[in-house]
Order: C-alpha cells, then structure tokens, then sequence
C-alpha cells in the first residue's frame, strides 16, 4: 500500500480562483490586511487596553508596502499554525476569530489575498502575551513555497515592539496596486470609519513625508450638522431629507437619505460597514424592496457577512434587522406625511408635501402589502379621475362608490362621456394602482369599490325614444350585420359631448368566454373537454360600438340609405372608435379604413 502524498497545490492558481469566484477583484486585498491588523489591535487591548491602536502603511521603494500595526502579534508557535497552511482556519482563527464577535477577519485568507497583487509576502512579528519570545519572521512567494525562523534580538529586523509588519512586493503585472495613491484611496474607502488610528506615508509636493490619516475616530451621524455634505461626498446626491437608524440588539446605528428624485423600483443598493469596516458600497440585501426611495449608510456589530466579506449573510439576524428597519422607515413615512397632509399646519409639512411628490410610487408600492400605508394611500395620493385629480377617499365621500379602469387605454375610452355625465371613474392602469384598489376593496367591507362595467357606462347613455328607436332599428341592424365579423355589436343612444361620434366598450365576461372558446378548439380532446364546461353559458359579441345620435355625423350616416357608402362611413367610424379606445388596430381593422377611405374618397354609390 503506498503512503498518502499531499496535494502539489499551485498557489498562483488558488490566487486566481479567489480574484474570479471569491473576492470582486485585486482592490479588497488592502481591506483584509486592514482587517487582520484590526482584530489583532482588538485582541490586544483584550488584555491591555491602553496599548495604541495604530496601523501605518509605508512604501520603502517603489512596488512595495508595508503594514505595521500595534497588535497582539505572533509567537513562533502562532506562526507555524497560522502561516503554515496558508488558507487553512487555524486553531488562533478559531480561537480569536470565528467564535468571538470582536473579530471580522481570517489571518490565513486575508493573508492569502495578498497574493492576487504580490509575488512574494513577508510577515515579521513579535508577540504582546511573551515579551521574551524572540521575533519570527515568514516568508511566502507565489510558487507555494515558503520559509519560516526565529530572529535574533540583534537582528536589525527584529521589531522592537510588540506587534506585526506585512511586507509585499508587487507582481510584475501588479505593481500600480501598490502604488501609494491607490493604497491611500483603498484604505480610505474600506476603514475610513475605523476606531483605530490608520495613516499613511505620502510625500509633500516640498519632498516632505507626511502622515495622512485615513481613518476617522467618530461615525459620520454622530455629527448630524454634516451629514448633507457626507451624502453628497459619498453616495453622490443632496437628500431631500434623512433620518437615523437604530437596532440595538444587531448593534446597528446609521442613517437613511431620502433621494431627491424618485428611483425605478426595486431594492436600494446600500453603504453597509460591519464593526466599521466596509463591507460593501451597494449592499441589496439590508431593506425590502418596496425601500427604494431611501439609500442608507450603516454599521453593525451583530451581522454576519459572506465568505467573501462583501455581501451579507441571509440568516435570522439579518431577516430580523431587515424587518425592524423595514418598521422604522414606514414609521418615519407615516409621521412625515401625515404631517404634510393639507389638513395639517406643521413645520415638516414641506418636507412631507414633497416626498409625496416625489415617491407616491414608493407610498403605493408599500400600500400594497401594508394596511396603515393602504390608509394613508387613500387619503393623501392624489389618482387621475374623471373629475380630475382626487384623492380615492374624495371619489368615495363624492360619489359614494369606486369604479376604477384597469388599464389607461379603458379609462380613455369612457373618459369623454363619463365626464359629460358626471360618472366618476379612477384610472387604475399606472403601476400598482390596481393592486391598491383590489386590496381596498378587501380591506374596506363599508366601500364599494369595483372595477368599471359596459353596463355602468351604458347606464348613462340615453336611450332613444321609442320613434326614434323604431325608425332606426333597419340601420342599426344593417350596421350590426357589418361588424358581426369583428366581434363586435351596434348600439345607438344618445349621449355628451356630441361632438363624439362613437365609442366602443368591451365586454369583460363575453372576452373571456370568446378566449375560452377559441382554446377549447385548439385543445386536445381532454382539455377540450374541461374547458367546455367553462364556455357552456351562451355569450354575445365581446365588444359594443355604441352610435351617438346626438352627432351630426352619426344622424346622416344612418339616415344613408344602405349601400356601399353607409359601409364605408360605419367601418370608418368603427376603427376611429377602435383607435379612441387605446386598443391596437388588427390587421383585418386596418384594412376595413383603408378599403372605406378609398369608396368615400372615390364618392361610391
């Protein structure tokens, strides 16, 4: 039987394989040692707390960094353990890391990540827990290999206080990731929010080095008078307003702004910090969707991030802070613009007038799943009616019921005589308002809101007098005859304004039981079956052209005698109601007002 081997491992491979499928790129690599060098400072002050926390990044020639930090450092047992198997969780990760929420970081893959911008890593320590331990250093290069020993007290390596300095040198298509301008806006952008004191060594345009803090001692909303000016410098807009955010028991603070113009729906993307180390800068997954009018910056202690540290972790937790967040901001909504309602005289009542301008698509997005925002939907959002815009709670108390239009093409289909006859209709046909309405008619048993019928818009047509009905019941059913094979039946009444010739409606029950019939003909012999139970009930013309007498146009139409010229005037008017209507023109349509335009124009008959 032959001995086990151990597996050739190609370090440059792992390294790609994390650059492609772990990490979003080469940039994160200055976070993970930030991140080491941060949860050793952390581990230090465990049993030292007056020890410094400080990290200085230094550029001793040109490809190279370093980063030193005043953290607990490595004893060579440490060493061997953690930088032995590069990748591998040591006992000190579990021990320090993992299992305590102090620590973000992983010493063994964050070390590793440096290998996606260097060729070869050295790390020189000295432990704060044995301060007679002699220093050791490791050295790691691309190929796999690697040396580890212990230094001499005379070593001019030999660090002569506690702490860790990593060493990189950069590859040979690497080296712009190491330069000092990039480190600096790396080490920026990850721990700008950091406790501990982060700088930099730059050069002054005098020859000068200087230390250029990267890091500040305080949270930006501690400071809310700067706030406007940190939106813009970040997340790159003027709010129209902002709030704070609290979850105490995730360890949460941040802040939300309010965008100044209204988003596409869907999730926000967010600046999200975990023990005020960036996590991410457009985080989806920290509010519900219906949140998109807000962007927010926050840091947390007690939320878990991915194995790549750039995204956030779905687990209870965070199902939690999305849902007490998810509260805090409808709260926040309900307050404000219920403050800037016109019944109210407030000081806020600006800031909540103008958030309804601007995100009454937000209010109705959450109006669809929230009772509360269904309410303040219904008193404050404004909806296209046939008496102009109102309020659904204005339509009701007026009219005493809700009719609304599903679709805009059938709200301007029946607008003109609606209006002239004093039948208010809601436009229904823009995004979510038909959701809105269905769940207000569930949620509201004293209401009556329903959508539109032909027979509510027929009930306000005039019908004709019983002579005039009689004289014209040949032209109409000639006229009838005509559109039979467009699905469509004729009706003549009476009705304002006059200048409108026709209109046509169309009936929901007979659509469905003629879609119903045409896919019993198509189906198989066992759907064809199913489905004829459904189409059973007789059914008449799916669509009604209703002839108004009242028009000049109409009147000498139906007083032509038959022929081709009354054909041609009915099928013009037809396709003039179909294009009114807002419903698309069938081929077999375009041809009827092409063939009737060319007799009327030709002056047959």
């Amino acid at each position: 039987m032959n001995d086990p081997q151990a597996f050739q491992v190609d370090l440059r491979g792992v390294v790609d394989l994390f650059a492609r499928h772990l990490y979003s790129g080469p940039r994160v690599y200055v976070r993970e040692l930030l991140q080491n060098a941060v949860d050793a400072i952390t581990a230090r002050r465990a049993f030292d707390p007056g020890t410094a926390a400080r990290v200085r990044f230094t550029f001793p020639a040109e490809g190279t960094l370093e980063i030193t930090d005043s953290g607990i450092g490595l004893t060579a047992a440490e060493a061997a353990d953690v930088l032995a198997t590069i990748g591998r969780s040591s006992k000190r990760d579990v021990e320090l890391g993992l299992g305590r929420t102090e620590f973000l970081g992983q010493f063994g893959i964050g070390l590793l990540s440096a290998f996606m911008v260097a060729e070869s890593v050295e790390v020189v320590s000295r432990s704060a827990q044995d301060l007679t331990a002699p220093a050791v250093r490791w050295r790691g290069f691309d190929d796999g290999r690697y040396t580890l020993d212990q230094l001499d007290a005379a070593d001019d390596a030999s660090p002569a206080e506690p702490g860790t300095t990593v060493r990189l040198v950069a590859r040979q298509d690497a080296e712009h990731w190491l330069a000092p301008e990039t480190v600096v806006s790396l080490a920026e952008e990850f721990g700008g929010l950091l406790p501990v004191d982060v700088a930099a060594a730059v050069i002054s345009p005098a020859g000068e080095r200087l230390w250029r803090r990267t890091s500040r001692p305080d949270l930006p909303w501690e400071r809310p008078e700067g706030l406007d000016d940190y939106c813009r410098d970040v997340l790159g807009f003027a709010p129209l307003t902002r709030f704070e955010l609290s979850v105490p028991l995730a360890g949460l603070t941040g802040v939300a702004f309010v965008l100044p113009a209204a988003p596409p729906p869907g999730s926000g993307a967010h600046r999200v910090y975990l023990k005020r180390m960036l996590l991410g800068t457009r985080v989806e997954s920290l509010l519900p969707e219906w949140a998109f009018f807000v962007r927010c910056v926050i840091d947390a202690d007690g939320l878990r991030p991915t194995a790549s540290r750039e995204a956030l972790y779905e687990d209870e937790v965070l199902l939690a802070v999305r849902d007490a967040l998810a509260a805090q901001i409808k709260a926040w909504v309900l307050a404000t613009v219920q403050a800037g309602s016109p019944a109210r005289s407030t000081v806020g009542s600006t800031v909540g007038q103008r958030f309804v301008e601007v995100h009454h698509l937000a209010l109705r997005a959450m109006a669809r799943s929230d009772d509360e925002m269904l309410g303040l939907v219904t008193q404050v959002l404004p909806f296209e009616t046939t008496d102009g815009l109102r309020t659904l709670v204005e339509v009701h108390d007026e009219h005493g019921q809700v009719l609304h239009a599903d679709t805009v093409e059938e709200f301007r289909r029946v607008a003109p005589v609606a209006r002239a006859q004093g039948l208010a209709v809601v436009n229904a046909g823009y995004v979510y308002d038909a959701e809105i309405l269905a769940r207000l008619a569930a949620r509201r048993p004293g209401w009556t809101v329903r959508p539109l019928l032909t027979s509510d818009v027929s009930a306000v047509l005039t019908e004709l007098d019983l002579d005039d009905a009689l004289r014209l019941e040949d032209a109409r059913r000639d006229a009838a005859r005509l559109l039979a094979e467009q699905d469509c039946d004729v009706v003549l009444r009476t009705f304002d304004p006059d200048v409108l010739p026709a209109i046509l409606l169309t009936d929901r029950e007979a659509t469905h039981q003629r879609e119903a019939r045409q896919a019993q003909a198509e189906a198989d012999d066992v759907w064809s079956q199913a489905l004829g139970d459904l189409t059973a009930a007789p059914v008449g013309p799916s669509r009604r052209l209703v002839l108004n007498c009242a028009n000049d146009a109409v009147a000498s139409l139906l007083a032509a005698p038959p022929g081709p010229r009354r054909e041609a005037g009915l099928h013009a008017l037809y396709v003039s109601a179909v294009l009114l209507s807002g419903e698309p023109v069938r081929a077999a349509e375009s041809t009827l007002l092409s063939t009737a335009l060319a007799r009327l124009l030709d002056g047959v008959g």
